[in-house]
């Protein structure tokens, strides 16, 4: 409870005209990124991230909340108006979607995808706050060999949901848990891999890495594409959209029902909780279940407001859901919460199972700004630049990434003064490039990266308390829980594996 009225009392912290410009330019450049096809609010993110250092922590939290919630819900802009999603979360909000755009009801649907991302952002948000406490507490019962067991329960996870190239996401894995061995050892004063360069004796930074892997990757991709966006931006400008139609009729949410918005957000909330899921699996997860349960399964991927709701609901209570292995556990859910994870730890914050108690003032305005971007920012925004965000697309792409690819390696440069670690960004982007190119997942090579100090801290110090027994995993209750989980996952996501799409995706 008292954590409860301490983020209710930082939404005082929102009405500060600092806080609150940041706040709403995070949710813009969220969405912006989110609706343009090829980037997204994770990319917005990273290039942000060196400006972080020049905020308070509050406001620097509170901005990374707002371009996450953004990220969720900006994608469905594009994904019904002109059919080509803007985030891989609104891949399902185009089935029905669009054709309600070709039966001239674009708006309508837009302002179905926004109730949508509304309800499921603000549930998101409450659980987030009610549940992230006592979790906190469950984690105080983890020990050191459970610490490693969930450190590597994440990453099996995150590999093993990356159906059709494990083994790729296994080596991606593998690169990023060498790249954090660069450096001085954690528990003994010797340097490894640093091939006799003082300059990696430090380590490499968490900065370039996020960099190079998501902005300076994502300006080779799409520099490689080369892509004819002449037919992308002749769709966009026929496209007309009056904000008199963004309102659901009553009737239709009726129609709808309140158990398809809750049971869509609870969807979303508990995929989120699982690293690497994300909201593409939450999303396809709602989806389906709203064809399951629906007396006309026939008319989704024909223009059903209930596919739009069940989608844009369950990706947006993503958000609350993969902050809670974040927050208690310092396992992000996904690639936006892996760069607000470096977020906290370069501002001092140490997520884990302390958090709770000693630095709660700090993320509770975080929490505070997830919620206010889900019921006030979204709603707000749609209503008043809705009609014109489909005109982004039309921005000259050459111009665009030239300047992404500027702020990338300036950001690089700015957050760590080192010239080194802005070449080192760039080294890394060219490798997260080749990796993309080859269908490697480079969220594991970050995952990796990130969890790799603790996860050999934490295998080193379970080893030394049992004298190099590597039983002592299995004859602890708390990481034997976590072994059983990983077999559990392993079980249903590689030996027998999930059902297709539903037979209204298929049929698109």
């Amino acid at each position: 409870m008292d954590f409860i009225l301490l983020v209710l009392s930082s939404f005082s912290l929102l009405l500060e005209p600092m806080n609150l410009t940041y706040v709403v330019l995070g949710f813009v450049i969220g969405t912006i990124f989110a609706a343009i096809p090829g980037l997204t609010a994770t990319l917005a993110m990273a290039l942000l991230l060196p400006v972080t250092y020049t905020l308070n922590v509050e406001t620097a939290l509170m901005a990374c909340a707002s371009i996450y919630m953004a990220g969720m819900c900006g994608g469905s802009i594009t994904a019904t108006t002109i059919n080509i999603p803007g985030a891989p979360s609104s891949m399902m909000t185009a089935l029905d979607g669009y054709p309600m755009q070709q039966q001239g009801k674009g708006a309508l649907a837009l302002g179905h995808a926004a109730l949508g991302s509304m309800f499921g952002g603000a549930v998101g948000a409450l659980l987030l706050i009610a549940v992230a406490p006592f979790v906190a507490e469950l984690s105080l019962l983890v020990k050191t060999t459970g610490k490693f067991a969930l450190l590597a329960f994440a990453i099996i996870v995150v590999v093993i949901a990356q159906r059709g190239r494990i083994a790729q996401a296994g080596l991606a894995a593998c690169i990023g848990l060498m790249l954090a061995t660069v450096g001085l050892d954690a528990m003994e004063p010797v340097t490894r891999f640093t091939f006799g360069n003082a300059n990696l004796t430090a380590g490499i930074d968490l900065m370039p890495v996020i960099i190079g892997t998501f902005a300076i990757a994502e300006v080779l991709m799409q520099a490689s594409a080369s892509r004819d966006t002449s037919l992308l931006t002749a769709a966009a400008e026929k496209v007309k959209i009056k904000r008199r139609d963004f309102l659901p009729p009553l009737a239709d949410i009726r129609k709808i029902g309140l158990g398809c918005y809750l049971k869509s957000c609870l969807i979303g909330y508990f995929v989120g909780t699982l690293p690497g899921a994300g909201g593409s699996m939450g999303s396809f997860l709602a989806y389906t279940e709203a064809v399951r349960t629906s007396d006309d399964p026939e008319s989704f991927g024909k223009g059903n407001p209930k596919g739009i709701v069940a989608s844009e609901s369950a990706n947006n209570a993503v958000c609350g859901g993969a902050m809670v292995p974040m927050l208690t556990f310092g396992i992000p859910g996904d690639p936006i919460t892996a760069i607000m994870l470096g977020v906290l730890v370069i501002n001092g914050i140490q997520p884990g199972p302390q958090l709770m108690a000693g630095q709660a003032g700090l993320i509770a305005p975080m929490l505070a700004a997830l919620l206010f971007s889900a019921v006030v920012l979204i709603p707000l925004t749609l209503y008043l630049i809705g009609p014109y965000f489909i005109r982004i697309v039309a921005l000259r792409k050459d111009v665009l990434y030239a300047v992404i690819a500027l702020l990338a390696v300036v950001g690089s440069y700015v957050a760590t003064y080192s010239t080194f670690q802005m070449f080192m960004a760039l080294a890394l982007g060219v490798l997260a490039f080749y990796l993309r190119r080859n269908g490697f997942p480079v969220i594991t090579m970050l995952l990796g990266y990130i969890l790799g100090p603790n996860l050999e801290e934490f295998l080193r110090r379970s080893l030394a308390l049992s004298n190099g027994d590597p039983t002592t995993f299995f004859t602890n209750l708390d990481s034997l829980f976590f072994v059983l989980l990983t077999l559990v996952f392993v079980y249903f996501l590689v030996i027998r594996k999930p059902a297709g799409k539903p037979a209204a995706a298929g049929a698109r």
